[in-house]
């Protein structure tokens, strides 16, 4: 039984001192494919360079919501640095563009550059054929209704998908896949089965955004990628199956999901 971790972060500084190590580890564990998620410049360059070094990593680039500039006018620059990132991926390790989208828990000053720097990325998905990635935290709406006004031809994920009802029926609507994380499996998540059962098993995706959100039973440890198992065991829980079809299926689609 295999499994693929859809987002993580070895390009953290959490995993400075092991890096190395706990990659190994997490292959021995039988999580045989992983995304090393990029965030902002360095991370996505980062990212890319770890991704070069295994056959089983990929990586995503992008600048995250949460790492916008402080003004409209550094927008184009980001957008160039991160589409100089893709050409120079001669190993096709990029999958999509992100994590990208809008924060709105974080950041509530800024939402008109969070929004051009989420649209020109789209944008830049588009004119390389990728998917995105998509990090959303408050801004339920306002991320719906920029991804309907900017169609994205190859669709993509929503990464650690907030537990919220409209924003599942919208992005499912949509045909993007639904990535969930540890906070399903988190004792105070109240809704987290019902939000699971909404998902059709053939649009789900697991991840274990390490270094963050540990799942039970490791919460308030650093999270690695082996973690993953957990929020495939809850999600068997949640919807009556067996472990094994949970990690098939999201194996699976989250192939599909990024054209591998």
């Amino acid at each position: 039984m295999e499994f693929f971790d859809s987002h993580s972060h070895y390009n953290d500084e959490k995993f400075d001192e092991d890096r190395e190590e706990i990659i190994k580890q997490t292959y021995e564990n039988n999580i045989t494919k992983f995304i090393c998620a990029g965030y902002n410049l360095n991370s996505s360059k980062f990212g890319l360079e770890i991704a070069n070094k295994y056959d089983y990593i990929y990586t995503i680039s992008g600048i995250s919501p949460n790492d916008v500039p402080e003004s409209l006018e550094e927008i184009d620059f980001l957008i160039e640095e991160i589409e100089e990132i893709i050409k120079s991926d001669i190993n096709k390790k990029i999958l999509a563009i992100g994590e990208i989208g809008l924060d709105y828990y974080w950041n509530k000053e800024n939402k008109q550059i969070q929004k051009e720097m989420f649209t020109k990325q789209i944008q830049l998905a588009n004119k390389y054929s990728l998917p995105i990635v998509i990090h959303t935290r408050e801004a339920t709406r306002d991320t719906i209704e920029i991804l309907k006004e900017n169609k994205v031809n190859n669709t993509g994920v929503f990464h650690c998908c907030p537990l919220n009802r409209e924003l599942i029926k919208e992005g499912l609507s949509l045909g993007y896949y639904i990535s969930f994380a540890g906070p399903i499996t988190f004792k105070n998540s109240k809704n987290a089965e019902e939000i699971v059962k909404m998902v059709p098993l053939e649009k789900m995706l697991i991840e274990t955004d390490s270094p963050y959100l540990a799942p039970e039973p490791k919460r308030g440890s650093r999270n690695n990628s082996i973690n993953v198992k957990y929020i495939a065991e809850k999600i068997a829980n949640f919807k009556g199956i067996s472990l094994e079809e949970v990690a098939s299926n999201t194996y699976k689609n989250a192939m599909n999901a990024f054209n591998i």
